[in-house]
C-alpha cells in the first residue's frame, strides 16, 4: 500500500537502482566474498538475518572499535545498528576486551560457577529491583524460560503478548491478530502448533483488550517489552503501565517485563526508570559488550517457589538452563561490562545524543512539510514515514519496505549504518555529535532526492 503519495514510485525505483550500482561499484572485495560465501552457506552468510542489510550482498566487515566499522574494502561507518543493541556499549569496550582475553587464558567453560557470578547477580538486582537471578546466553533463553517458569509457577497454559511484540525466537511470541483472530506470525517457520493454543494477543496501548483477556484466566503471564521496539517504537500511553500492573495482579497474572531493547532508557532500563514492578525481568545483548550473555531475575517468593522444582534431582530436565550458560567467560564480561559500561554517566551521553538526533530528522521534517514523525526512547531513536502508530497492528500497516531500503542504501553508501530492520539509530558513548549532525545531513538529502525537491 501506497500511504505516501508524495512519493513518486518510479522516480524512488530508479534511484534505488543508481544507488545498487554506486554500491556494488565501491564494494569489490564484499561482492567477491559474498559470491564465495554462497559455496558454503546459506544465502552467503553464517546467519539469515545478515542478508537484510539494504544493497545486492552484506558489506564483510573487517573491524569494529568505539562507534565505528571498517569493511574489507576498507570503508569506515558510523554506526547507529550497534549490532541492533548487541554493541550498545561501543564496540569492542576496552574493559570487557581486556577481562575476556585474561579469563579465556584461564579456561572458557566448566559447568562451575565462578566468584564473578556473584558480582553479577548483586549488580542485577542493585539495577533492576528483582532479587534473584539465573544466567543464559541469549534473551531468547532468557525469555524462554521464564515463560516455562510462570507457567509451571501459575498452572495455567497460555501467554499473553502485544501485537507485532518481538521476544526473540520463543515459539509463544510469534503470534498476531488478524481480524480479532489470533494467528501465526507472517513468515514464521515450522510453528509447533497453532498459536492460537499458546498465546493471547492483544494490541499494544489497549487496557479494554488487555483486561477481557486476562478474564480467561488462563494466563500465566504477560510477557511485554515496556516500549515495542522490533515494529517500531511504539511508546506506551500516560497510564498504561499502571493498567497492566493491576489487571494482572487482579487476575492472579505474572508480568515478565523484557528490557533486551528498553536498557537504552537508563542503568536499570524502562522498569528502574518509570519504577515498574515484575514478577520477572529478562535482559541480554548489550550486558557483556558482545559476548553472548543474558539472564533473568525474579522475585524472592517465585523463586523460593521455582527452587522446588529447578533444585530437584529432575533440574536439569526442567526445560531450564542449558550446558554453557554461566560460563565463566560471559560471567566475567558481564561484570566487567556492567561496572564500567551502561551506567549513569553512559546514559548522560546517549541519551542527549539520540534527542539530537530526532531533532535533526524533525528538523528536516518539519522543513520538507512531510506527513513523517520521529520518536525517542532513552538512547534510541527512528523516523516513520507516517505519524506514530499507538499500536503494533497501526506500526506494521503503516510500515513501507521500499522506502526504508533506499534510506538505509543511501546513508550506507555515504558511510552511516541504521539497523536494518527498521529506521532505527542506537547510540553509545563513543558516538559523537558530529556523527549525529552527519546523519542528519544525509537525512535531508536522502528525503529532497525521494520527493523530487
Amino acid at each position: 500500500m501506497d500511504h505516501h503519495p508524495t512519493v513518486d514510485r518510479d522516480r524512488l525505483t530508479r534511484l534505488f537502482h543508481a544507488e545498487q550500482e554506486a554500491f556494488a561499484g565501491a564494494n569489490p572485495e564484499s561482492q567477491r566474498l559474498a559470491r564465495e560465501a554462497t559455496r558454503s552457506l546459506v544465502g552467503g552468510v553464517p546467519m539469515n538475518w545478515m542478508s537484510r542489510w539494504p544493497g545486492p550482498f552484506p558489506i564483510f566487515g573487517r573491524s569494529a572499535r568505539g562507534s565505528r566499522i571498517v569493511d574489507v574494502d576498507g570503508h569506515e561507518y558510523i554506526d547507529f545498528c550497534l549490532g541492533d543493541t548487541g554493541a550498545m556499549t561501543g564496540h569492542a569496550p576496552p574493559a570487557t576486551v581486556k577481562t575476556v582475553g585474561e579469563v579465556a587464558a584461564a579456561g572458557l567453560t566448566t559447568m562451575l560457577p565462578s566468584e564473578d557470578s556473584i558480582a553479577v547477580g548483586d549488580e542485577l538486582r542493585r539495577r533492576f529491583g528483582l532479587a534473584v537471578w539465573q544466567f543464559a546466553l541469549t534473551a531468547t533463553d532468557a525469555n524462554r524460560f521464564a515463560v516455562r517458569l510462570a507457567r509451571w509457577l501459575t498452572g495455567r497454559p497460555k501467554i499473553l503478548v502485544f501485537n507485532w511484540c518481538y521476544h526473540g525466537t520463543v515459539d509463544e511470541t510469534f503470534a498476531v491478530l488478524e481480524g480479532g483472530r489470533v494467528i501465526t506470525r507472517p513468515g514464521n517457520i515450522g510453528p509447533p502448533v497453532d498459536p492460537a493454543a499458546t498465546t493471547r494477543v492483544v494490541e499494544f496501548n489497549d487496557v479494554d483488550g488487555l483486561t477481557a483477556a486476562l478474564a480467561h484466566g488462563d494466563v500465566a503471564a504477560v510477557l511485554a517489552e515496556p516500549a515495542l521496539t522490533n515494529i517500531g517504537i511504539v511508546l506506551p500511553d500516560p497510564g498504561f503501565h499502571a493498567a497492566l500492573r493491576a489487571a494482572t495482579r487482579r487476575t492472579g497474572t505474572l508480568l515478565i517485563i523484557d528490557e533486551t531493547h528498553t536498557i537504552c532508557t537508563g542503568p536499570g532500563g524502562y522498569t528502574a526508570a518509570h519504577r515498574l514492578e515484575p514478577d520477572l525481568l529478562t535482559i541480554g545483548k548489550p550486558i557483556a559488550g558482545g559476548i553472548p550473555a543474558a539472564a533473568f531475575g525474579m522475585t524472592t517468593e517465585l523463586a523460593e517457589r521455582a527452587a522446588a522444582v529447578l533444585q530437584s534431582p529432575e533440574g536439569d530436565e526442567a526445560g531450564v538452563g542449558g550446558t554453557l550458560a554461566g560460563n565463566p567467560l560471559s560471567v566475567a564480561a558481564m561484570r566487567v561490562t556492567l561496572l564500567n559500561s551502561l551506567r549513569e554517566e553512559d546514559f548522560a551521553v546517549t541519551i542527549p545524543l539520540a534527542a539530537r538526533w530526532a531533532a535533526g530528522v524533525q528538523a528536516a521534517i518539519d522543513h520538507l512539510e512531510v506527513p513523517w514523525s520521529v520518536q525517542q526512547l532513552g538512547a534510541r531513536a527512528e523516523y516513520w514515514f507516517s505519524p506514530p502508530p499507538r499500536t503494533g497492528g497501526e506500526a506494521a500497516a503503516l510500515a513501507d519496505e521500499d522506502l526504508a531500503a533506499f534510506f538505509h542504501l543511501y546513508a550506507l553508501n555515504r558511510g552511516v549504518l541504521l539497523t536494518p530492520f527498521h529506521n532505527m539509530a542506537l547510540m553509545a558513548p563513543t558516538t559523537t555529535g558530529a556523527d549525529v549532525d552527519r546523519h542528519s545531513e544525509i537525512f535531508l538529502a536522502v528525503a529532497r532526492e525521494v520527493l523530487g525537491r
